[in-house]
This record gives C-alpha cells, sequence and structure tokens, in this order.
C-alpha cells in the first residue's frame, strides 16, 4: 500500500466564495434536488422484481439499456454536495434524504435477489436479468438490441457508493448499509470474473467498461476482501497497458481508440498503484498521459474528436462541431491527480488546473446548470447543453459530479504543510485557523491571503506555469512588511507559524501567450494567465441537430464578415511574419479595459473581440484561427 504526502483537503473544509462558482454550484445543488431518487431507482426496482405501482423510470439514456449510469453519478454529486460547506441547511437536508433514499433502495433490491447484483437497466429478458453481462461476453453489442456497456454502468453505480462510505459527514448508519451493499456488489463481480476463460476475459476487456478495476481496487482497500482485489486485476488491461509504455511518437497506438473507453482503464491502473505498489501500473499510468496531453490534447484541456482519439498531433484536421467531450476530461482529471499523488511532480498540478477552469467550468451554462457534451474546435459553432430530465447522457452523470465539488483541488496538504494550489476566491478551515483567499486573477493580477486564529504549518503557494515574470509576495504580520520574489521554483514558501492577522498579497504576473496546433502551425489559440481566450462571433442561426443517440450539438458554422472579412477562419496580419507577430502577440492583443477580461486583436483585416472562453454560453466563438 503507497501512501501519498499530498491529501485534498475534504469538501467539508473548504469554502467556495468565488462568485461564479457559487453560481455554478447553486445552480447543481438546485437541479439535483429537484430530480426524484425514487424515478431513478425504477430500473433497479425492475431488476429486482419489486413491484413499484406506478412508478415510471425518467427517459433518454434512463430508458435504454444504459439506465441506471445516472443513479450512480447523482448518488456521488448528492453527496459531494452535502458534504460542502456551501449547501445550505435545507439543501443538506434534502440531499441527505436522496442520498438515504437510494442507499436503502439498492439495499432492498439486492436483498430481493440475494445474488448481490443491483442494475438499472431497461431489462430485456426478465428471466435473465444478466442478459447483457452474457451478451457482452458474446461479443455482442448492438447498444440499442443487445448490450449497451453494461460494465461502465456498473461502474458508475459503485462510484456512488464509494463516495457515500468515504464522507467524513453523513451518519456511520447509512455509510455501513452502502458499505454492504457496495462489499456484496464487489463479491457479485468477483464471481462473475473468476469464471471467465482467456477468449472471454479479453472479450470484455475490449468493451468499455469504465473504471471497473477503479472501483474494485477502491472497494479492497475498504474492504480487504481478497476475492474484490482478484477481481479488479481482472480488469487490468496489460495489452493496453503494454503499447502505451513502449509507444514512441508516430507510432499511432491511440489512433480510432475511443477516448473515455481508455482514460478510466488508466484511472484505475494509479488506484491499483496505491493499493498494490505495482510499479508497472504507474509506468503505463504516466505514459498514457503523456501521450494524450502532448499529442491529442486541445488549449482548453480536451481531448477526441466524436469520441475518439485521431494520429499522434494531427489536431487541426479533427476541429470538428464534436470535439472534446466533458467525460473525458471528468477521467483525466481524476488521472492527473492521481499520478501528481504518486509522483510529487508539479507539471500535473499545471495541467489540471488548464482543463478545469478551461473545459470543466466551460461547460456548464450558467443560467440553467445544464452541461456540455461536445465543445466544438472549429471555429464558428457553439456550445449546447443537455436536459434536466429527457436526455440524461454520460456528460450529465460527470457534469452533476464536476459542479458539485468544484473546490476539490483548490488546497491540499502536504505533510503537515498547507498548499494553496488554485487562486480562486475561497476559505479553508482548520481546527484552530481559517484561511481566507481573496482572488483577482484573471482580471487582476493579485491574490490576498489573510489568516484568522493560528497554524503551526508552512504555507506553499503554487507558482503557476503560466507567470511571466517574478512573482512577489508581501507579507505584513504585526504591523512588519517583508518582501519575498520567487522566480523558478514550482512553490513559493512562507515559513509557520501562520498567525492571527497576517495578511499575505500575492501577485502573479499575467501576459497574453500563443499556442499552436501541431499539423497546421499557423493555427493559433490564446491565453491570458490560465483563461483561454475565444473570440466572440455572435448568435446568428443558432440551430441545434443531433448526433449519436439524441446528442444535442449545433448545427452550421458561421463566421460573419463582420468579424473576419474572409468570412473563413482566416486572418491576414498587416505586416511582418506570422512568427514574429505572435512572438509580440501582447502589442497585438489589446486590453479594452482594465476592469473585464476583453482584448481586440490589433493589426489584422478581422474585427474581433476575445473575452473569457469558459464564460462564453449564449453565442458562436473561435478559439483558432488560422494566420498569415
Amino acid at each position: 500500500m503507497i501512501n501519498s504526502n499530498y491529501t485534498l483537503y475534504p469538501l467539508s473544509s473548504v469554502q467556495i466564495t468565488d462568485p461564479y462558482l457559487l453560481n455554478a454550484f447553486e445552480k447543481e445543488v438546485r437541479y439535483l434536488t429537484s430530480l426524484d431518487p425514487e424515478r431513478l431507482l425504477a430500473g433497479f426496482y425492475e431488476t429486482a422484481g419489486i413491484d413499484k405501482e406506478g412508478l415510471k423510470r425518467y427517459g433518454g439514456w434512463e430508458n435504454m439499456l444504459i439506465g441506471g449510469h445516472t443513479l450512480g453519478h447523482y448518488l456521488a454529486a448528492c453527496v459531494h454536495s452535502f458534504d460542502s460547506v456551501n449547501s445550505t441547511a435545507v439543501q443538506k437536508e434534502k440531499l441527505l434524504s436522496s442520498i438515504t433514499h437510494i442507499v436503502t433502495g439498492l439495499k432492498e433490491c439486492q436483498d430481493a435477489l440475494g445474488t448481490g447484483f443491483i442494475f438499472g437497466a431497461v431489462i430485456m429478458d426478465k428471466n435473465n436479468i444478466e442478459l447483457q453481462f452474457d451478451l457482452v461476453e458474446q461479443g455482442k453489442t448492438d447498444i440499442i438490441k443487445e448490450s449497451w456497456v453494461p460494465w461502465y454502468t456498473l461502474h458508475k453505480i459503485f462510484e456512488g457508493l464509494l463516495a457515500v462510505v468515504k464522507s467524513d459527514t453523513i451518519s456511520d448508519t447509512v455509510k455501513k448499509t452502502s458499505l454492504t451493499v457496495l462489499s456484496n456488489l464487489a463479491d457479485w463481480s468477483y464471481k462473475r470474473t473468476s469464471g471467465w476463460d482467456e477468449k472471454t476475459h479479453r472479450q470484455v476487456l475490449d468493451i468499455e467498461y469504465g473504471g471497473m478495476n477503479d472501483v474494485l481496487f477502491d472497494t479492497y482497500s475498504l474492504t480487504q476482501n481478497p476475492n474484490h482485489l482478484a477481481a479488479a486485476w481482472s480488469f487490468v488491461d496489460r495489452k493496453l497497458y503494454d503499447k502505451m509504455i513502449s509507444a514512441k511518437p508516430g507510432d499511432n497506438v491511440l489512433n480510432n481508440i475511443h477516448a473515455n473507453t481508455t482514460i478510466p482503464k488508466f484511472v484505475g491502473a494509479l488506484q491499483g498503484y496505491f493499493v498494490t505498489s505495482d510499479e508497472y501500473l504507474l509506468t503505463s499510468g504516466k505514459a498514457f498521459w503523456k501521450l494524450v496531453t502532448e499529442l491529442h490534447t486541445y488549449i482548453i484541456g480536451g481531448n477526441s474528436e466524436w469520441e475518439h482519439f485521431g494520429l499522434d498531433r494531427v489536431l487541426n484536421a479533427e476541429r470538428t462541431n464534436c470535439n472534446c467531450e466533458t467525460c473525458n476530461v471528468y477521467n483525466m482529471l481524476k488521472l492527473t491527480m492521481l499520478l501528481f499523488k504518486a509522483t510529487e511532480d508539479k507539471k500535473y498540478l499545471d495541467w489540471y488546473e488548464n482543463a478545469y477552469i478551461n473545459q470543466i467550468l466551460s461547460s456548464q451554462n450558467p443560467e440553467t446548470g445544464m452541461t456540455t457534451y461536445f465543445q466544438s474546435m472549429a471555429t464558428g459553432y457553439f456550445k449546447t447543453y443537455g436536459d434536466p430530465v429527457d436526455k440524461f447522457w454520460c456528460c450529465t452523470g460527470t457534469g452533476m459530479e464536476n459542479f458539485s465539488k468544484l473546490q476539490e483541488s483548490f488546497f491540499i496538504k502536504y505533510k503537515d504543510d498547507i498548499i494553496i494550489n488554485q487562486y480562486f476566491s475561497a476559505i479553508l478551515y482548520g481546527k484552530d485557523y481559517r484561511l481566507e483567499v481573496n482572488s483577482s486573477i484573471p482580471e487582476k493580477d493579485t491574490v490576498e491571503i489573510k489568516v484568522i486564529g493560528k497554524s503551526g504549518s508552512n504555507l506553499l503557494l503554487r507558482i503557476p506555469d503560466w507567470v511571466c515574470g517574478e512573482v512577489k509576495i508581501e507579507i505584513t504580520d504585526n504591523n512588519t512588511t517583508s518582501l519575498l520574489t520567487f522566480s523558478n521554483d514550482d512553490f513559493a514558501k512562507i515559513p509557520g507559524p501562520l498567525c492571527n492577522g497576517t495578511v499575505i498579497k500575492v501577485t502573479l504576473p499575467m501576459n497574453v501567450t500563443a499556442y499552436n496546433l501541431p499539423d497546421d502551425t499557423n493555427v493559433y489559440g490564446f491565453k491570458y494567465g490560465p483563461v483561454v481566450l475565444s473570440a466572440a462571433l455572435g448568435s446568428d442561426n443558432m440551430e441545434t441537430t443531433m448526433t449519436g443517440v439524441a446528442v444535442t450539438i449545433p448545427k452550421d458554422k458561421i463566421i460573419p464578415v463582420k468579424f473576419v472579412s474572409s468570412g473563413t477562419e482566416d486572418i491576414k496580419i498587416n505586416s511582418g511574419t506570422v512568427e514574429e507577430f505572435m512572438k509580440n502577440i501582447n502589442l497585438h492583443m489589446v486590453r479594452n479595459n482594465s476592469e473585464s477580461l476583453s482584448f481586440s486583436l490589433k493589426d489584422t483585416d478581422s474585427n474581433l473581440t476575445y473575452v473569457t472562453h469558459y464564460k462564453q454560453y449564449k453565442q458562436r466563438y473561435g478559439l483558432y484561427f488560422r494566420f498569415s
């Protein structure tokens, strides 16, 4: 068993005070408390043969062969929201009621069957409620008529139950019931997996199963039942791991691979590393992460086109209206944080910040709380969002979780020290102290930290990779002011003890930076400090269409000539080379005022205004343009 030096502070210790995030969390809790847990349980009752007269399951994906996946996400999100210091007493009461209702309902279903099995998808044959699992083993995977990733669905149920067991605020009674259901379900998983021959095993591993290795390793860490460990190893895909470890750029080992089938397998590898100390699992996770982030990732931190990876370093050619599935980054963030805990390499925290801000925060409509499935990388499209009760996409479920634990990575405990990792306004509550962080990033370059009470800890401030000069820290303690500067450090260290009334002012200088794409080096996107910028392209003809199974996407790509004279993604600069222009981008991307983050692109044939991308949700946008 590996114990990391780094742990995340619980949600019950961190309060969000950033206005944008406060709204995002409030919209999520409102959505969670609007759903009926009994309707989410409807399919589980049906599987268990429990008659609930008149009870109807929800529609969309919940009324298909993937039904039941939402319950796991919903349960986890309710737990996160209940744990959160930001939830009100009334919200906590509603959330706890839903949590208790679901855990009790799952226990009732499990007891009725007596095998440990629980499942919520539409049942094709009441005489064989495990039929989907049988058909997967036979390679029959028509998602409408045969099987739609049943192990993936089961993984979500495991995750929800694990969230309950790990909560630091839910009662021991509810946690004990959840652990019983969890352990019984792991027993069933062992019985199923232990019967596989080699051919069947390979067949199952080639079909999406979420992170079954992840949750079974995690379950084993709680139960210490060797059968649960054996079941976890059954979902370790050594053939895939070996390919990642030996891959070199140009080998294209990820080409045409379904991204969200693959990423959770490596989350499971890292979970297995912490449980078993097996270095092979860590090596495979590091190799996969490097391939994805260096060869397949867009400026916002997202990846894939229509759910699949493409050729190495081919990104511009795959910019469409179906890029950057939200589930992918949800899982990449899990993998990235586990890699940081395992390696203590700060690069993982820097990457995490970029993807968290620029894809995750970007995935929610701040008015409705609904979340995206895809985010277009082709210029001239717009974001589209799910529906409260008629869709229930996979990304609806991960969206529930994303916005119920927004403060999860803000503070990290390192041995006895405190790391401020993300520069959002928030409060960390310790035993005898609190740290109040008031951040003006990215509108301004300063962060103020106030110490209330006393802590014996050192304070470590992550120096982000986007900082463009010396980090200056002014410490005022007992009317004495001292000044510290840092440049090439990973973390700025402020020695403890931290005394009551201490005020720490941090300056993190920012600039506009330009990033091009490997398969067309004249195609550029821009960031200002930690935030990706996108051009606002108006709201003409915001018509949507469908792809896949009822997934809403923007229909037409429109770049009005009033923004770019060519009506395309092509922009001409007035003089000099593209390379010179981008090297001096801060002369050409001019901020419109000091209060809002709005830039005008000068010295070109365009009339573009760039704004914070994650706040764009009502109009078409352009992340990338081709310059000549």
